[in-house]
């Protein structure tokens, strides 16, 4: 194995492509050379999150369900839930002791997200300190690769230096995790707008096939290009966009098909849905199976949080014997 790797998802329930695409599609290649540790973090879902915690059970189980219908194997790797594994929290309080505020409040990611949820000065403790959790959940199973976005480089970052920290002040007890940038290819939605669902502008991979083709007609397209003959610019549209991700091996074709006036929307619209349709049609199978029977999925995840917390606990114990908190 090439080392050992911790990621995680919040509960949201069903992937959209972006989920996809930034996170999921990543997980099921590094899991054939790294040992993988992937949770899903329901703390840090409460951090935004905690006037809705009713939907926290059934989101957790869809989005799990994608997770093994996407290929996430548990003989490979281990799946758990952040809070069946309380050494995460322990260890976050511990290393709240020891981060320093200015650390926090200089987080660009923080700032984008009062900046959207329209927080203001009303930034709750969980908030503000969830990079502390997320070290946690990175250190505790001693992962020193943390796939990412370019986005989330100052988390990884914010985990080094907390690891730093913490192994002068006591003792080595953690390794300085590197950044295993994963090159994220910008999906907007179907609006043009970020894919998001408080949007509305999203495809979920377990959409059915009509409900794709029905998606995919509503796109943004160029507005210049109302009739099938008129020159397109195929550089500026959000459906030529997805060909380019979804249909790689036909977008040249498509782009002088678009710019020459041979290719008209509504077609260039029915083979995107089919590429869609194509990709994700072995991931609805597989996604049938666990939805006649979600008890799979639950015992999975139990026997991996097992799993999990027996590597946590070792961790943990580590740590507070470094800061001399083992009075046995």
């Amino acid at each position: 194995m090439a080392g050992i790797i911790f990621s995680g998802m919040r509960p949201t329930g069903r992937l959209h492509l972006g989920n996809y695409l930034g996170a999921l599609e990543n997980w099921v290649k590094l899991q054939e050379e790294y040992k993988c540790f992937f949770g899903v973090v329901d703390l840090h879902a409460l951090t935004t999150g905690y006037t809705h915690t009713e939907e926290v059970k059934e989101n957790i189980k869809e989005m799990l369900i994608d997770w093994f219908s996407a290929g996430i194997d548990p003989e490979k790797s281990t799946v758990l839930i952040q809070s069946y594994v309380p050494e995460h929290a322990e260890l976050h309080l511990l290393f709240s002791m020891i981060t320093p505020l200015p650390w926090l409040e200089r987080n660009p990611v923080l700032k984008e997200q009062v900046r959207d949820l329209g927080l203001k000065e009303n930034i709750n403790y969980g908030l503000l300190g969830y990079p502390v959790l997320m070290a946690s959940d990175i250190l505790i199973y001693k992962a020193n690769a943390v796939p990412v976005g370019e986005d989330q480089i100052h988390h990884v970052e914010l985990t080094r230096e907390i690891a730093r920290k913490f192994n002068n002040l006591y003792e080595n007890v953690f390794p300085l995790p590197q950044v295993k940038l994963t090159k994220v290819p910008r999906v907007p939605g179907t609006d043009g707008k970020r894919m998001s669902k408080t949007l509305g502008n999203t495809i979920s991979i377990s959409d059915p096939p009509e409900k794709i083709k029905e998606k995919v007609k509503t796109m943004i397209t160029d507005t210049e290009k109302i009739r099938l003959n008129d020159p397109g610019h195929p550089d500026i549209c959000v459906v030529f966009t997805y060909q380019e991700i979804f249909n790689p091996g036909h977008s040249e074709e498509i782009s002088v098909g678009c710019k020459t006036g041979k290719l008209g929307c509504v077609e260039c619209k029915k083979g995107l849905a089919q590429a869609l349709i194509n990709k994700f049609k072995k991931f609805r199978e597989k996604r049938k199976y666990y939805e006649k029977d979600p008890e799979i999925i639950k015992e999975i995840v139990i026997e991996g949080s097992k799993r999990a917390r027996k590597i946590a606990k070792q961790t943990l114990g580590e740590a507070k014997k470094a800061m001399n908190l083992d009075y046995e």
